[in-house]
């Protein structure tokens, strides 16, 4: 059973590629265990497209592990996914970690994409077995409501056996999508206190569908900044997570400094995470740079002896 923590960014907080990559040299070096990007498609702020950092991240880094958090599979095709994933690991010499959720139905990338959301949970359901079938199998025929395939086969395979899969949603729905499919679960913006039953259910219903997730691979996130609650970036911070949440953002985010970040970390790990993505509230190259050194200097070595 080991901890880790990875680090995550949900837009494009830096000047241009050339800080991007100085970010990431030093998530390589500083020891983070992975780097994960959000998914977004439609968006007036700066966001890059999360399989093409995949790739990239693949090509860049010898190390770190890397995932989506989450890619809406809803707006995804099976194949061209799965062969997208297989490329990806089989570059990176196995350290991507696919993580997929429905994604929700008021997003503009449904709309933008001409993809229904009537059916969404079936169709996600369909691809995450065809997926895993893909990944495994040498010839998948599937006649699905939404995915048909007729001896299908992709290779290479994955260099993961098996290739990982986390799944992320909190609903009844998702919870038995993560017990069938998942190896793995991954919490959205949830407080502590909430993920703790949706992880145990996810066990109970593993169990009763024959199968095993390693306890520690639940993960949980929150947003971090070393500084201070008055600063313009924490609050224009807070009052878009009270906006989107409609309350209070304080159970998502640890403002202040190593003892902020350590007390919500363990928090959640009392609820039974064991992977962390960490997202640094930062604006600009050097302000990302501090915020993530910050984290590798005064959390990972704590991180290290809870293992």
């Amino acid at each position: 059973m080991t901890i880790s923590a990875g680090i995550g960014i949900a837009n494009f907080p830096f000047e241009d590629a050339r800080g991007f990559w100085k970010w990431v040299d030093l998530c390589e070096r500083g020891g983070l265990d992975s780097i994960w990007q959000s998914d977004r498609l439609i968006s007036g702020a700066d966001n890059l497209e999360c399989m093409s950092v995949m790739a990239a991240l693949a090509g860049a880094t010898r190390r770190l592990k890397f995932g989506m958090n989450v890619a809406s599979l809803g707006l995804r095709d099976a194949v061209l996914t799965a062969k997208q994933c297989a490329t990806i690991d089989v570059l990176s010499e196995g350290r991507l970690l696919p993580a997929f959720g429905l994604g929700s139905a008021r997003s503009r990338d449904y709309a933008a994409t001409g993809s229904p959301t009537q059916g969404r949970g079936r169709r996600m359901d369909e691809k995450l077995q065809a997926l895993t079938r893909l990944w495994t199998e040498d010839a998948v025929t599937m006649q699905g409501e939404f995915v048909r395939l007729d001896e299908a086969t992709i290779a290479p395979k994955p260099l993961q056996r098996p290739m990982p899969l986390w799944i992320g949603g909190s609903a009844a729905k998702a919870i038995e999508r993560t017990a069938r499919w998942g190896t793995g679960w991954q919490a959205g913006i949830e407080p502590a206190d909430k993920i703790g039953p949706v992880i145990r259910a996810i066990k109970e219903k593993a169990a009763e569908c024959g199968r095993h997730i390693d306890v520690d691979h639940f993960g949980a996130g929150f947003s971090y900044r070393f500084g201070n609650a008055d600063e313009p970036i924490v609050q224009q911070h807070n009052a878009g997570l009270t906006r989107l949440l409609g309350k209070p953002p304080d159970a998502y985010t640890a403002v202040g400094g190593r003892e902020a970040v350590l007390a919500l970390l363990n928090g959640f790990r009392a609820a039974g995470a064991h992977k962390f993505i960490l997202r640094p509230i930062a604006a600009g190259t050097a302000d990302m740079l501090t915020q993530t050194r910050l984290l590798i200097e005064q959390v990972l070595p704590d991180v290290a002896n809870m293992n």
